[in-house]
């Protein structure tokens, strides 16, 4: 198969290209016109596919759910909004639940599915602080356990790639460390860490931190607190929600320019109310929260923001067009930054020889025209 567009992002520029692909791999990289094409996308972008590192859920689903159906019917829709990998991710819950949903996961990637790679599960909670809970249940947010923490991790098939975590209460690092021993990111997140147990927590592992502005010690100028870390360790990955809700423009602007290109993941941190009408309400993590008209999603009792319903490729346009990030910096925070955080980065993020086939044909008004995953039409 061969396709072209005038507009193909390679090596961090636009480029008139033809893309060839055999056996769901690229093979080769020609300029435009060269040979005959299946398809033309003439004026249309096409870039890497998208990666969710972070995201609990879609269409009425939840990853705590630990319904086979319901994970499918996600990883087969979600290609429409042009992502191709995904880390599936759970919220603070009994090890009961937490259990069955990594349990769940696990299955559904042994026994095959169709859509969004599953490229590991992104455990977030319990080891939460209380304080900095957010819409995460306060009764079920515990101390780091690295026994605990083993079970979870056997149950999940070794799937687990990120964890989130508040790791100033982890004493001594422990589990920190146990996570780095076995390749997994730990994040830090739903944290009331100063500054310097910030620093601290990097220099025993921690590699990244979970949805910056939102769930963490604020940035004061005498006391940085996370938020101040995630800006002066800038080759520290940071999560952020890119839909002008949880972070406003402003605030986006700032941060992807402090991080620069290499280091700022775009998540979604969706819900299961993402793709459901407007005022819907359901349980999560067993509190009720409402999808309100601008997207976002809020607890019923407090009304404090639980999460967003955003499309990848919606957080593009926003970061893009309204918050005025750079296109190299925006492409690379949903595409080559997460596949570089989860150690993917050698089959996926860029449009490169050798690499998958994930595409994505965007619109002149970044609606997915087409995605492809290995070299196939995700949908029709």
């Amino acid at each position: 198969m061969i396709i072209q567009s005038k507009k193909v992002w390679v090596v961090n520029t636009w480029l008139e290209a033809q893309i060839e692909v055999e056996d769901g791999k690229i093979t080769n990289i020609y300029p435009y016109g060269t040979k005959e094409v299946d398809e033309d996308y003439g004026e249309k972008r096409i870039v890497p596919g998208f990666i969710d590192v972070h995201t609990h859920g879609a269409y009425g689903f939840d990853t705590n759910d630990a319904e086979e159906e319901g994970l499918r019917t996600w990883l087969k829709n979600i290609v429409k909004e042009g992502v191709t990998g995904i880390l599936p991710t759970t919220i603070t819950q009994s090890e009961e639940v937490l259990t069955a949903a990594v349990s769940n996961v696990a299955k559904v990637v042994r026994e095959g599915y169709e859509g969004a790679e599953v490229l590991g599960i992104h455990f977030e909670g319990p080891y939460l602080d209380q304080v900095f809970k957010g819409a995460q249940p306060e009764q079920y947010c515990v101390k780091p356990d690295v026994e605990q923490f083993k079970r979870y991790y056997e149950a999940s098939d070794h799937l687990i790639k990120i964890m989130t975590m508040a790791c100033e209460h982890d004493e001594d690092f422990k589990l920190t460390k146990f996570c780095v021993d076995h390749g997994i990111v730990v994040s830090q997140g739903h944290s009331g860490a100063t500054f310097e147990e910030a620093r601290l927590a990097i220099a025993n592992g921690a590699k990244s931190m979970t949805h910056v502005f939102n769930g963490m010690s604020k940035f004061q100028h005498r006391e940085p607190g996370l938020v101040g870390a995630a800006m002066r360790f800038r080759d520290v990955f940071g999560e952020i929600i890119a839909d002008g809700n949880h972070s406003t423009l402003d605030a986006l602007n700032n941060y992807y320019t402090v991080k620069g290109p290499n280091y700022a993941v775009t998540i979604t941190d969706s819900l299961m109310v993402k793709g459901l009408p407007v005022g819907t309400k359901v349980l999560f993590g067993g509190n009720e929260i409402e999808l309100y008209p601008d997207g976002s999603a809020h607890l019923t009792e407090t009304k404090g923001l639980a999460g967003s319903t955003l499309n990848v490729n919606k957080g593009l346009q926003i970061l893009v067009e309204k918050a005025l990030v750079p296109w190299q910096t925006a492409i690379n925070s949903v595409t080559i930054n997460p596949a570089r955080l989860i150690n993917v980065d050698d089959r996926k993020g860029t449009i490169q020889t050798g690499k998958d086939a994930d595409l994505v044909v965007l619109n002149d008004d970044y609606s997915v025209e087409m995605t492809y995953t290995k070299g196939k039409k995700a949908f029709q």
